[in-house]
């Protein structure tokens, strides 16, 4: 794509969006050297501007304060924007289940009123940040791009929805978009509702951790740098309308990934509980990036064992960061 000067950051507050701004900001990808990033964020629960603080001080951030469901502010900030990268999301299953509807306007409304201030902006990229979840479950192989969608929960149906807005708007009206779906992601500054900081941080407190049923559920790992990385290639290079995998490749059974936080943090197997299994649990996610691996050359640099034991020494040392937003989600 042409020079990109400046880039909005839909959810930039929040763990993967804030991961990738403080990239940005700190020159982690040439491509977008020098450019201006305005983070748009709700601050929702999981918002939280000081996942920020690293770059607070650049004069090249612009932090905005405000909802990507309305349509006059989101349009006024998209006047100039030349890329604009979409994290903003409702994004855990269980609330999901709880209750659809926030996900149904964020994910869905939220993305056509920024699809559309985009197109009426002239943006020169779109990109879509989206999940594997939308693929449903695996039982061998890996899913590639053109696997059909079967969403098993209210959240991942939201996100594919809003997939399909996005190639709508590439399709009918040539927006140049491009769509990414990750696998699991984890790292520092990942809100303590996820598997990895909540049994960690429990962990830490000598709580128990609960495991959902008979805890054989695969998940992929992704290291949230190797997952912006991957974004950062997409912005850059990706094709108009084109979807790409990006993932970690290491499988594990959420069992093998609770004995690897026990060893880690100290623990035994007296400290687990098990539960009752989540409702349309999906047994298996395996994504396949031959494309982007093909295309765009993308690589997950972070050994999993390595990049693991980096997170628990982050939320070991950063309680001040954690603390006070599982008082405040309640979690235990």
């Amino acid at each position: 794509m042409n020079a990109v000067s400046r880039i909005l950051v839909t959810g930039g507050a929040g763990f993967i969006g804030s991961h990738f701004t403080r990239q940005v900001l700190n020159g982690a990808y040439p491509a977008f050297s020098g450019a201006e990033v305005i983070v748009l964020d709700k601050l929702t629960y999981a918002g939280n501007e000081e996942n920020l603080d690293p770059v607070r001080d650049s004069d090249r951030l612009r932090f905005v304060h405000g909802d990507i469901c309305e349509a006059e502010e989101v349009a006024e900030l998209m006047h100039g924007v030349d890329l604009v990268v979409h994290f903003a999301a409702e994004s855990h299953v269980d609330r999901s289940i709880a209750g659809s509807a926030e996900f149904v306007l964020t994910n869905v409304v939220g993305t056509q009123t920024l699809l559309q201030a985009a197109l009426d902006a002239g943006v020169g990229k779109f990109v879509h940040v989206s999940t594997d979840e939308v693929y449903g479950t695996i039982e061998s192989g890996s899913w590639r791009e053109d696997h059909i969608l079967e969403p098993n929960s209210p959240y991942s149906a939201s996100k594919a929805s809003s997939d399909l807005l996005a190639r709508s708007y590439a399709i009918t009206h040539g927006l140049p978009v491009c769509v990414t779906r990750c696998s699991n992601n984890y790292g520092p500054y990942q809100f303590p509702e996820k598997v990895i900081p909540l049994f960690v941080t429990n962990l830490l407190d000598g709580k128990q951790v609960p495991l959902y049923g008979d805890g054989l559920n695969v998940r992929d790992w992704l290291h949230v740098d190797d997952h912006c990385y991957g974004i950062s290639l997409v912005a850059e290079a990706g094709k108009a309308g084109e979807i790409y995998n990006i993932g970690g490749g290491t499988e594990l059974t959420n069992k093998e990934l609770t004995e690897k936080l026990l060893e880690a943090t100290g623990r035994d197997w007296s400290s687990v509980q098990p539960v009752e299994d989540r409702k349309a649990h999906d047994r298996r996610y395996s994504v396949d990036i031959g494309k982007i691996s093909a295309e765009l050359g993308y690589a997950p640099r972070v050994p999993f064992d390595k990049g693991l034991a980096e997170t628990v020494a982050w939320y070991t040392e950063n309680r001040e960061w954690w603390e006070p937003l599982k008082e405040r989600a309640a979690l235990a």
